[in-house]
């Protein structure tokens, strides 16, 4: 059993499955350190040199290894979902969980986040609010049918949305989260 956070870039996965793992006592993944760390180079880098496809071959590979073990939090890319095998691979090795924002949430968030350039390559040559705009109407359906349920996190300190989470995890058949 694992949790999975998807959702599309600065949406809160790191950051609110950090303190997930905290709380229940679970590892907690960063499904991009993986793919960095197994290759050497930034997102930025590999999608520089190597493509988009190639970048997405590793993240399959990554979270393919991901799977094999339990108890873990993994926050996952925010294409992930593009790709059907990572959602079958996801859904037989535990529970999505949707973490979904507002275009202007997201667009400040990355904004203050220094690793942006390195984890965050653009996805097209439009601006950045347009691009995000595109890519959560484009992406937004791949997450909802990837997750089991979803969670805003506008405006929403991040202690409140563990025990959201943890609370609905609990009413959905499992006594096994706690804090």
């Amino acid at each position: 059993m694992n949790l999975f956070l998807i959702g599309y870039r600065c949406s809160g996965k790191t950051t609110i499955g950090q303190s997930i793992a905290r709380t229940i006592g679970w590892s907690f993944v960063d499904s991009d350190i993986r793919v960095t760390k197994a290759c050497g180079k930034s997102i930025r880098d590999i999608i520089d040199t190597e493509g988009w496809d190639a970048f997405r071959r590793l993240e399959r590979s990554i979270l393919a290894q991901i799977c094999t073990t339990d108890r873990q939090v993994v926050a996952t890319g925010g294409g992930v979902v593009l790709d059907a095998d990572n959602v079958t691979a996801m859904q037989a090795s535990g529970t999505i969980i949707w973490l979904s924002a507002t275009a202007e949430t997201i667009q400040k968030r990355m904004l203050q986040d220094e690793n942006t350039g390195d984890f965050r390559p653009a996805l097209t040559d439009k601006g950045r609010m347009a691009e995000i705009e595109d890519m959560l109407l484009e992406r937004n359906p791949y997450y909802e049918n990837a997750g089991d349920f979803s969670i805003r996190t506008d405006n929403v300190p991040v202690n409140e949305i563990t025990q959201k989470i943890i609370e609905k995890l609990n009413q959905n058949g499992s006594g096994a989260f706690s804090d």
